[in-house]
């Protein structure tokens, strides 16, 4: 028996409506995942990709990934990964780094055993070179084979990658496939094999209201067994003010004293036919209420002519440009210098001077880079929200995909509630990541020699 723990976008260093408290809470969520895999003294954690946020993780978010790659190094328990679309670097990957300091193992076409099974991986590769790829792996003779891979495939929302494919060309025959990107958890088969999404550990967007987790797998004999657990995070409050005609920000307020904001972060969505209400006034009465941040969205005709001319959601605003940012089919340098204009942590003071030297250090090494992608300049990626953030790397809203059923069988894993989830796996909104338009580059000899690009 093989017992492992499934997790995925965990997204360390977003820092979520620029609040430090936000920051600190995806990577607190990830140390509570090792912690329970510490707990259950499982065979391996295995990550679906997106454990940064962004290809530029600071010093903090670094050390507090060492920090818990080292307890679970000392617990004996290997840490098993692949490159997302968030974190994903033209040169050497950061994943590369910690293999380099014998705190990971990089997935890809070489089995990795782990007990009686063998795990590949399939790191994002965006939809303009999935062509060149062949499915390929080098043969195993264990009892199992897991394929673990980063995008939004099918049968699931927002899919631009089709499972069947995979299987279909793959030389090996898996028994499961562990995904991320998309920040919904959900499980189904494809060709008699389970395909399953372990879903975002902690909230990347307002969209996602379900409680965040991770999936728990277990190989025996001939069945795999996948429950999801949640995890304890930063509760967030969703607050609906219908105005009557003739209400206004009292009614609002009264609304919101009517929730436990504590330390929440407040999400307040207007509808009705009553007054105007400026988001500001509502927001600043929920921080005095005691919630860590708040936003507000007014889904209201007050102003036609407003709406005509910005369709703008007070709650999610990067959201808005994000989207129009995609629409432009930039390169992937353009995606690189426009998250150095817009990242919060870059000063606005040095904004110049860093764009000055990422674009000279782009245009050396690649006189193309600024061309125009062919594939619209980035994808889906999930959950996130497509997949999965309020952030400039997420996007559309997805409809409830519904709790799976518990499936048992000779043949077939478990499906079962977790006694911490009593509502198993439920269908969540997610949102869409963008991406680097070239896919992250495989390990090898020059690169694990230098692994000096990691800016």
């Amino acid at each position: 028996m093989t017992r492992v723990i499934h997790t995925g976008d965990t997204h360390i260093g977003y820092q979520q409506y620029h609040s430090p408290d936000r920051r600190q809470d995806f990577l607190a969520a990830f140390e509570q995942v090792v912690s329970d895999a510490i707990d259950e003294d499982v065979d391996a954690v295995v990550h679906a990709g997106d454990l940064y946020h962004d290809r530029r993780p600071e010093l903090p978010d670094l050390l507090g990934t060492l920090s818990a790659l080292r307890r679970l190094d000392g617990a004996g328990i290997p840490f098993l990964a692949i490159v997302g679309n968030h974190e994903s670097t033209r040169g050497g990957q950061w994943l590369d780094l910690f293999e380099r300091l014998g705190l990971a193992t990089r997935l890809g076409d070489d089995p990795a055993l782990v007990g009686d099974v063998a795990f590949y991986g399939l790191d994002h590769v965006p939809r303009s070179r999935r062509d060149e790829l062949d499915y390929q792996f080098e043969p195993h003779d264990a009892p199992h084979a897991t394929l673990v891979g980063h995008g939004l495939f099918t049968p699931f929302a927002h899919a631009d990658w089709e499972t069947e494919t995979v299987l279909e060309e793959s030389n090996v025959e898996f028994d499961a496939v562990l995904l991320g990107d998309n920040h919904v958890a959900d499980v189904t088969t494809v060709d008699d094999t389970w395909v399953t999404y372990c879903g975002s550990t902690e909230r990347a967007s307002a969209s996602e209201r379900d409680p965040r987790g991770y999936n728990f797998v277990t190989f025996e004999d001939d069945t795999v067994d996948i429950r999801h657990r949640t995890l304890e995070t930063r509760p967030f409050a969703f607050i609906t003010v219908d105005l009557a005609e003739g209400e206004g920000i009292e009614r609002v307020r009264q609304r919101v004293r009517e929730f436990d904001l504590e330390d929440a972060v407040a999400i307040v969505e207007l509808t009705g036919d009553g007054e105007s209400v400026t988001p500001a006034a509502v927001e600043t009465f929920a921080v005095e209420q005691g919630a860590l941040v708040a936003r507000v969205t007014d889904r209201r005709e007050v102003d036609t002519e407003a709406e005509q001319l910005a369709d703008v959601s007070f709650a999610d605003p990067d959201d808005a440009v994000n989207d129009r940012i995609r629409e432009m089919g930039l390169s992937s340098a353009a995606f690189d210098v426009d998250e150095t204009v817009r990242a919060s942590k870059t000063a606005d003071s040095n904004v110049r001077d860093e764009v000055r030297e990422r674009v000279t250090t782009l245009l050396s090494d690649d006189p193309n880079a600024l061309v125009a992608a062919d594939d619209g300049g980035g994808e889906s990626g999930a959950g996130d929200s497509g997949q999965a953030d309020d952030s400039a790397d997420e996007s559309e809203a997805v409809e409830d995909e519904g709790e799976p059923e518990a499936v048992e069988g000779e043949t077939e894993p478990e499906v079962v509630e977790d006694e911490d989830n009593p509502e198993g796996v439920d269908g969540e909104t997610v949102e869409t990541e963008s991406e680097d338009d070239s896919p992250p580059e495989q390990p090898n000899a020059a690169q694990d020699s230098s692994l000096g690009d990691f800016a």
